[in-house]
C-alpha cells in the first residue's frame, strides 16, 4: 500500500499513515517500494539480512538518485543473536591534492567532488562479513540484478525525485552531465513516466561481473578517473585505489535496559547517544508524549549534545573524545544545565543534506541498519563522464580554517552526519532505526526512540507523530524551532512561553526526515514501518 502524494512529492497532510508490517520470518524497510521488494525477495529465497540489504542498496541507488547512489558513501550497523556487533564504515577520504578554493569549499560542482566514494566498497566488506559469519552464499551479480534491470529498462519516476529536480531547476544547467542524465529532452520527467539510466546500468554491470573493487581499481575506475579529471575534480585514480571501507567497533550507550549502537567518529553517532543519555537523566515517565514538556526536554537535550558536535573529526587526525562526550559525568552535567522553564538560546549553524535509511532482519535475527548518501540532495551535481555515476559532495563538510578539527587534509575523512542505529535487548537485536536528514538525524531519532522505548508505540505510530527540527535549513534561514503543524496548539503556546522561537512547518514535512524502524520482540515477532514522509514501506515475509 502506498500513500497519496502531491505533485511536489510530499505526502498529503491528511494522507493515511505508514502501514505497519508484521512477520516472524524476516523484514525489510526502505524509502522506496521497489527497493523493499528486492530485499524481501532475497530473504524469501533464503538469503541473510546483509544480502537483502545489498540488494536494497543497489536498487535504492537507482530509484532514489536525488538522495543516494554509487557515487556516495554508506554506514552499516550489523549485529546478530550470537553477540556480534560491528560498524562497516564507508566514508570516502579527501583527495591527495588540495582543492584550489578561495575562502571556502564550494558545495556544488567539480571542486565539491573532493572526497572519494565508498558505498560500493561497503558491499564488498558486508558480503565478506556475511560469508565468514552467516554462511552467505548469494553472488553479488544476483544481488545487483534488480538494480541493473531498473537502470537498464526503467522504473516509474517518483514524486520525490520530481520535487527535488524542480526544487533545484535553476542550478541544473551548471552541473556537468546532469541535464543529459536526469532530464528528458530538457524537461523534468512526469511522475510515473519510465525513467532509464543506461550508463548507470553499464557501471553496475561492471561491479556485478568484476566485483566491487572494479569501482576503485578496474575498468570502471579508469572511466571514473578520466571523467573526474575532465571536469576538473581534485580526485585521481590513486585516490580511488586508496579508498577502502573499514570494520570498526560501534559506540555504545545504555538506555533504559537497552544497549544503543551508533557508528563512531567522524560520524555524529555519539551525538545521538549523548541526546539519549541526557534524556534518560531528565526522565520522561512524568510527561505526556507530544506535550510541551516532552518537546522541551527533547529539544534541550539536542542543544546540549550539539554543543560538543563541532569537536567531532576523523580520529586518525584528531585525538578522539567520543567516550568523554557520552561519559556519565558529562551527561549528568548537561542534564543539570537544562532549565524546565526556559529554552537555551540557539545560534548554531545548520548543515543540510539528504540520505536514505534502510534496514533488514532475517529469521535468525541477523540484522542490519544502513544509511546511504550523496550528502546534499543531488550531491555535487556532477555526473562523471559516461558512467552515469552522480558524485557526492561530502567533502564540502571540510573546513579551510586551520583551527577547525575538520580542516581539510589529504586522506582525511570529513565530519559525517550519517548515523544509523540499533538497540540491543539482552545482547540481541531489538530495534533497527535510522533517518534521512543531515543535522536533523539525531533530532528525529530522539523522538523516534523515545516513542518506541519510553512510550511503547509501534513503529507506524511512532513514525506518524509530529516532529521538530531545530535551527536553519536550506529553505528557512531563521534560527527557530520548527514544529510540524499537527503539534497540539496548547503545546506550541507553552513552548513559546518558555522562550522557544517557533516556526510552524507543514504536517509530515520532508524537513522532518524520512525515518524507518523495525522492532524485534523477545518472541521473535517483527513489526516495522517506513516514514509517511517518504515513498517507502516495510515488508515482512
Amino acid at each position: 500500500m502506498t500513500r497519496p502524494a502531491t505533485k511536489a512529492g510530499r505526502p498529503e497532510a491528511g494522507a493515511p499513515g505508514p502501514v505497519l508490517a508484521t512477520s516472524k520470518s524476516g523484514m525489510v524497510t526502505s524509502p522506496h517500494r521497489l527497493a523493499s521488494e528486492a530485499g524481501l525477495k532475497v530473504l524469501r529465497e533464503g538469503g541473510d539480512a546483509i544480502e537483502a540489504a545489498i540488494a536494497i542498496g543497489g536498487v535504492i541507488a537507482v530509484t532514489y538518485p536525488h538522495f543516494c547512489g554509487i557515487g556516495g558513501d554508506a554506514i552499516w550497523i550489523v549485529a546478530d543473536r550470537e553477540g556480534r556487533r560491528t560498524t562497516l564504515t564507508g566514508i570516502g577520504q579527501a583527495a591527495s591534492t588540495a582543492p584550489a578554493c578561495a575562502g571556502s569549499i564550494p558545495t556544488r560542482g567539480p571542486l565539491s567532488t573532493l572526497a572519494s566514494a565508498c558505498v560500493v566498497d561497503t558491499w564488498r566488506l558486508a558480503q565478506d562479513f556475511s560469508r565468514r559469519h552467516w554462511g552467505g552464499r548469494i553472488s553479488l551479480s544476483n544481488l545487483l540484478d534488480p538494480a541493473i534491470g531498473y537502470a537498464e529498462n526503467g522504473f516509474p519516476f517518483s514524486a520525490s525525485q520530481a520535487f527535488w529536480t524542480e526544487f533545484r531547476r535553476a542550478d541544473l544547467p551548471a552541473w556537468p552531465g546532469f541535464v543529459r542524465t536526469f532530464l528528458h529532452e530538457g524537461r523534468v520527467p512526469y511522475v510515473g513516466e519510465p525513467f532509464v539510466q543506461k550508463a548507470l546500468a553499464r557501471s553496475l554491470r561492471l561491479i556485478a561481473e568484476n566485483g566491487p573493487r572494479d569501482f576503485y581499481e578496474g575498468e570502471l575506475a579508469a572511466a571514473l578517473a578520466e571523467g573526474l579529471a575532465e571536469v576538473g575534480s581534485p580526485l585521481t585514480a590513486e585516490d580511488l585505489r586508496n579508498t577502502h571501507a573499514r570494520e570498526e567497533a560501534p559506540a555504545t550507550l545504555d538506555y533504559r535496559g537497552l544497549t544503543l549502537l551508533a557508528p563512531p567518529p567522524p560520524t555524529q553517532g555519539v551525538t545521538t547517544l549523548a541526546i539519549m543519555g541526557v534524556l534518560e537523566r531528565l526522565g520522561l515517565s512524568d510527561v505526556e508524549e507530544g506535550s510541551a514538556d516532552y518537546f522541551h526536554r527533547c529539544v534541550e537535550a539536542v542543544k546540549q549534545a550539539f554543543l560538543d558536535r563541532g569537536e567531532i573529526a576523523d580520529p586518525s587526525y584528531v585525538a578522539p573524545a567520543g567516550d568523554l562526550w557520552i561519559g556519565a559525568d558529562r551527561l549528568a552535567a548537561k542534564a543539570a544545565a537544562i532549565r524546565s522553564d526556559r529554552a537555551l538560546d540557539w545560534p548554531q549553524p545548520y548543515r543540510t543534506g539528504d540520505t536514505v535509511f534502510f534496514g533488514a532482519t532475517d529469521a535468525q535475527g541477523r540484522s542490519v541498519s544502513v544509511l546511504q548518501s550523496t550528502y546534499f540532495d543531488w550531491g555535487s551535481g556532477v555526473v562523471v563522464g559516461d558512467t552515469g555515476v552522480l558524485w557526492q559532495n561530502r567533502g564540502a563538510a571540510f573546513s579551510l580554517d586551520p583551527a577547525s578539527p575538520n580542516v581539510y587534509e589529504p586522506g582525511k575523512r570529513p565530519f559525517y552526519t550519517l548515523n544509523p542505529g540499533m538497540a540491543l535487548k539482552n545482547g540481541r537485536p531489538h530495534i533497527l532505526y535510522g533517518t534521512q536528514g543531515a543535522d536533523g538525524q539525531p533530532q528525529t531519532l530522539s523522538v523516534l526512540l523515545t516513542r518506541l522505548i519510553d512510550y511503547a508505540l509501534d513503529p507506524a505510530e511512532a513514525l506518524a507523530r509530529p516532529r521538530f527540527l531545530l535551527g536553519r535549513t536550506f529553505s528557512d534561514e531563521r534560527d527557530s524551532l520548527k514544529l510540524e503543524s499537527d503539534v497540539d496548539p496548547s503545546a506550541v503556546a507553552a513552548l513559546r512561553e518558555r522562550g522557544h522561537a517557533i516556526s510552524l512547518i507543514e504536517a509530515r514535512s520532508p524537513l522532518a526526515g524520512q525515518a524507518g524502524a523495525i522492532v524485534i520482540d523477545s518472541d521473535g515477532h517483527l513489526s516495522g514501518a517506513h516514514d509517511p514522509r517518504s515513498d517507502g514501506l516495510a515488508l515482512g515475509l
